[in-house]
């Protein structure tokens, strides 16, 4: 009874999963094949089911099956990218890992697990194109980047951040910018490029944490016609970036296998494409960003050690906006500007407690959120001329979390006890007010979510979420 029961359990389990599930036993017939994969090669399962695996293949036209391949020699495929077309013709290309089941040296059968990327892969392909077509206007002339003259600010750390970038416009050594989520790393970049002897070539900004592994190295590297199941012969990213500039955006949540390749690059100047064997020279800039500190992501292994060293030959930090103090009010009018116009408004300025409560928020979404805002805000606007507090489309986490005065003893305790217990009480509330989001915490706190997780370990304060 109790084996039917975990049976049933199983099966409901297999099917709940939402990528494609297939098992061949060790005489190559399918005993496992969930609603995923039947929905994904658009099969009835039962047609499948308890039939052998070569029979079913005459239906689709796939070449070299991964399921075969490791039911013969017994070793694992990972992460592979397949194309191949269901039986009513329609390609779809999934990434398959596939490995053999063996029980006390006993080969069982083999497991395919596969996930449907053709929309992913579709829009990789759409990508590259486009950025095949965007490097053509750039190199006519007939696009202009950002530049230093769009970045706004007067706070000294802003002004310390623009030194260095101006700086780093005038060499051709790998760049690594540090900054939260909408700080402007990709606009420090652009005007890095387009400041430097490079302006006239491509500049190529590509999202690593925006698609898996198997995809992004098609992207960056290229790939060549036969090297895998129904790829073609097309340039990566850094042969179209040639002679200009690559933007490794979010450097930090690029797979560790994906970054001992780019190192070689780095290393050599030669790019390999996925599936070839010859060495393409490539004269790339690379500039990386990451919004996670590099401190943090060094010690938690999110990039390698050496890649990480060639690419900080120079580093720049951008600061959050609520460290820039005046800056503020001054992006908060450039963007009253920009939004008079595209929104036909004419809003002429920001009242008294409206700079109040700009200037009281953490802005844990920094320069773009107080874009989002004003521009929010605004479209909400009748005929008015002056931004108020009171239209400001903001959320309700402000600066003052402690009502409560401290007060202690100078004669007690020591100042670095002091500052302790007072930061530790701090901590604490922020994480009462936000219903223990450390997320939302350390933004009313001014910290990075990493910066206020080290402080909690510190202070060793344990809540329950």
């Amino acid at each position: 009874m109790k084996e039917k029961i975990y049976s049933e359990v199983i099966e409901k389990i297999i099917e709940s999963i939402g990528e494609g599930i297939h098992f061949i036993n060790k005489d190559g017939e399918t005993i496992i094949y969930n609603n995923a994969m039947a929905k994904l090669e658009q099969m009835d399962k039962y047609d499948v089911l308890n039939k052998p695996f070569v029979d079913v293949l005459e239906s689709m036209e796939i070449k070299n099956s991964t399921l075969l391949k490791v039911l013969k020699n017994k070793k694992p495929i990972k992460d592979n990218i397949q194309k191949y077309l269901n039986k009513d013709g329609k390609e779809i290309t999934t990434i398959n890992t596939t490995v053999p089941i063996i029980v006390k040296d006993e080969l069982l059968g083999v497991l395919e697990i596969s996930k449907d990327m053709t929309q992913i892969q579709m829009l990789s392909e759409q990508i590259l194109k486009m950025k095949e077509v965007k490097n053509n206007k750039i190199i006519n002339h007939e696009k202009v980047g950002y530049n230093f003259d769009d970045i706004i600010g007067e706070s000294d750390t802003i002004k310390k951040a623009l030194s260095i970038s101006k700086k780093a416009s005038k060499s051709d050594a790998t760049v690594l910018i540090y900054g939260e989520t909408g700080t402007g790393k990709e606009l420090i970049s652009q005007s890095i490029h387009y400041d430097s002897k490079r302006k006239q070539q491509p500049f190529i900004a590509q999202n690593c944490a925006a698609l898996p592994e198997s995809l992004l190295e098609g992207i960056l590297f290229g790939t060549v016609k036969g090297g895998f199941t129904g790829a073609v012969d097309r340039p990566g990213l850094f042969e179209q970036a040639n002679k200009g500039t690559i933007l490794l955006d979010e450097i930090n949540s690029m797979p560790i296998q994906l970054q001992a390749k780019l190192l070689r690059v780095l290393q050599e100047g030669y790019v390999r494409r996925v599936g070839g064997t010859k060495d393409i020279p490539v004269d790339v800039r690379v500039i990386a960003t990451t919004n996670e500190n590099p401190r943090d992501i060094l010690n938690e292994g999110k990039i390698r050690k050496d890649l990480y060293y060639r690419l900080n030959v120079i580093y720049i930090e951008i600061p959050p906006l609520r460290e820039r103090g005046n800056d503020i009010i001054l992006l908060a009018n450039k963007f009253i500007e920009k939004y008079n116009k595209k929104l036909d408004k004419n809003i002429k300025y920001i009242s008294d407690t409206g700079i109040k409560e700009l200037r009281n928020h953490y802005w844990q979404g920094n320069v773009r959120e107080l874009e989002n805002t004003i521009y929010s805000s605004m479209s909400m606007m009748d005929d008015e001329d002056i931004l108020t507090n009171e239209m400001i489309n903001i959320n309700e986490y402000k600066t003052n979390i402690a009502e409560n005065v401290y007060v202690v003893d100078v004669d007690a305790k020591p100042l670095d006890w002091v500052v302790a217990d007072i930061e530790e009480r701090y901590i604490n509330e922020a994480l009462d007010k936000t219903n223990d989001n450390v997320t939302k915490a350390a933004a009313i706190l001014g910290l990075c979510r990493q910066n206020l997780q080290y402080k909690m370990k510190k202070y060793n304060i344990k809540r329950n979420k």
